[in-house]
């Protein structure tokens, strides 16, 4: 079995914040829990006396468990980015699972929850209540990763082999930016492409072709932001696009803006980070 990895957040498209008003961490899971388990996360603000902030990244495949403000809830995978208004002082607790991790406590197709949020008690029953009520009271954000894992883990289901393939086969994606073709995903999984998608569909929640385009889009946006970013014909060969504006088609419809214009966002960024 793969172990998740921790690597640097990708896909966050926060606008630049005030030093040191916004705090990111992320925690990895005790060996027993990483089959499913990618990281947990918390994000802590005070943005008092600052305007409010719109923070924004671009989707993984991936469920989250999210606890804040009252409640707790499972996010399924979604298919646009997530956009949300911080402002005031405030935190999130969150577990991220691995891409196909969750469908065993779900018991059915994972598209159900596709673009949905639940709460947690639809899938975990009333002892998550107690759970609930125990993270959000406890301001220690490695109490609150202890208390959740001491909840998953005598209700960890068994791990169908054919779900840890996938997991592993979506991870891959994420990493090996030569998978650019649905052709090529299904010959590495050993499945004809549509039997590849009904499989997508039902353990990871959205289609492979979804998966490849989010994570080289995930690829553009990072390269974008870098001060030796590549110019876009050749970005978007690398990424598989044979037709560049079909690259800035997608790209803009995904991030909310073109490229270029990503890019000389990004470079600002640095310019106003390098003056303080």
């Amino acid at each position: 079995m793969s172990r998740p990895r921790i690597d640097a957040p990708r896909g966050v498209l926060q606008r630049p914040a005030p030093e040191g008003r916004i705090a990111h961490e992320r925690f990895a899971p005790s060996p027993d829990l990483e089959a499913f388990v990618q990281h947990f996360w918390t994000v802590r603000w005070d943005l008092r006396g600052e305007p409010p902030l719109l923070a924004e990244t671009l989707p993984h495949p991936c469920v989250h468990v999210v606890f804040e403000r009252g409640q707790a809830r499972i996010a399924g995978v979604q298919s646009r980015r997530f956009r949300r208004r911080l402002q005031g002082q405030s935190r999130v607790f969150g577990i991220k699972f691995r891409p196909a991790a969750f469908q065993p406590w779900l018991k059915g197709p994972l598209s159900r929850l596709t673009d949905r949020t639940v709460s947690l008690h639809s899938v975990f029953g009333r002892d998550s209540i107690a759970l609930k009520d125990a993270i959000l009271a406890e301001p220690d954000v490695r109490r609150c990763m202890t208390l959740a894992q001491d909840f998953l883990r005598p209700r960890l289901p068994l791990m169908p082999e054919p779900i840890a393939r996938l997991r592993d086969l979506v991870e891959r994606l994420a990493v090996d930016t030569t998978l650019t073709r649905m052709e090529q995903v299904a010959a590495l999984a050993g499945l004809e492409p549509r039997n590849l998608q009904r499989r997508f569909s039902a353990a990871v929640g959205v289609s492979p072709k979804w998966v490849i385009q989010r994570y080289r889009l995930h690829e553009a946006a990072e390269q974008l932001a870098r001060p030796d970013a590549p110019d876009m014909a050749s970005l978007a060969l690398q990424l598989g696009y044979f037709d560049q504006s079909h690259f800035i088609r997608d790209f803009k419809a995904l991030v909310g803006r073109a490229p270029g214009q990503y890019a000389a966002q990004a470079a600002a960024a640095r310019g106003k980070r390098a003056s303080r």
